[in-house]
């Protein structure tokens, strides 16, 4: 979605605009750490936080000082939180890339994973390309989502996955699913995110249901603050199906469920002026709130690993399975 030095954190966050106490016209208030971690990583000094890069860099020790605050834990084979893999880009350069993983370890054995990319399109002709919506916003709700389960310790072990190399080809979590911190088979679902800050029409999409119907009951669309839309998951729509169009698509590959929250394509979508003044404030927060509902039902589910499995095979051979 021109820095030679890494600023210290402390003087970037220090000469950041801080986000003001402000109130929708409804009794909904603003998230102000959400708009905060997305006024940061969108702001000019990251550069767009193209892979490989100085402003990459800023924007990874920005989120592992998140969460070290939060107190997420870390994996033993990656060294505080960094999962470091390489690939060819398009053009067969050797490209170096960083995920950034923690954990909240859960009751129970199965895995559920909450993701979102960092990475962005950095520099394009002298045009600082910060993507605000695409990734800052998923990035800042996988935040948010964090800051709620270290306070609430969750039924499943949750990793929050901050991917790289997103926009070079779901690089990241193609990286990540090769070789997972867990044992894959323990991966019960996948909740990505990706724009989830900028809608005019207040709609939020949520792709997944048509092929993993059974989990259209962790999604609310009755809520009244934005409209929760189920759809963009089918394959006749062609460009219109969203299923591998972000890091989502990874899991799917290997057949790990999934669900998929983002907004369809807006006039900033890839473009210089996908700016942080360009978010959607109250629908960023309302959207946000969405999601971690849907991730807090998704972790109530006892057994819910065997619970999709059996559905899908259910789905592939109705006489095969006859439970649920």
């Amino acid at each position: 979605m021109k820095i030679l030095y890494i600023i210290p954190l402390a003087i970037m966050l220090s000469c950041c605009s801080s986000v003001k106490n402000q109130t929708s016209t409804g009794a909904e208030k603003l998230d102000n750490q959400l708009l905060k971690d997305v006024e940061v990583l969108s702001s000019d000094a990251y550069q767009g936080r193209k892979t490989g890069t100085k402003g990459a860099e800023m924007a990874r020790a920005y989120i592992i000082d998140r969460f070290q605050k939060l107190g997420l834990k870390s994996y033993p084979q990656h060294v505080n939180y960094a999962q470091e893999f390489t690939f060819n880009s398009r053009g067969g350069t050797k490209v170096n890339g960083t995920n950034i993983i923690g954990y909240i370890p859960g009751k129970g054995t199965n895995v559920i994973v909450v993701s979102a990319h960092y990475d962005h399109l950095g520099v394009v002709k002298d045009n600082v390309f910060n993507g605000a919506d695409d990734n800052a916003s998923g990035t800042a709700g996988l935040l948010k989502i964090a800051t709620y389960f270290a306070k609430n310790k969750p039924n499943n072990t949750i990793i929050f996955a901050s991917f790289d190399a997103e926009e070079m080809g779901l690089q990241g979590a193609k990286a990540f699913v090769a070789n997972p911190p867990v044992n894959i088979n323990t991966i019960a679902i996948n909740l990505n995110m990706d724009m989830i800050g900028h809608s005019d029409k207040g709609e939020l999409y949520v792709a997944g249901t048509y092929k993993y119907p059974e989990l259209k009951k962790y999604v609310d669309t009755t809520r009244k603050e934005i409209k929760v839309i189920l759809g963009h998951d089918d394959p006749k729509l062609g460009h219109d199906d969203w299923t591998n169009q972000s890091d989502q698509g990874a899991f799917n590959a290997k057949n790990i469920p999934f669900l998929y929250f983002g907004v369809e394509d807006h006039k900033d979508y890839h473009k210089a002026t996908d700016e942080y003044s360009t978010i959607t404030k109250q629908f960023f927060s309302d959207a946000a709130n969405a999601v971690l509902e849907v991730v807090k039902s998704v972790d109530k589910q006892s057994g819910l690993q065997q619970s999709l499995k059996d559905k899908m095979r259910m789905t592939d051979n109705p006489q095969k399975v006859n439970k649920f």
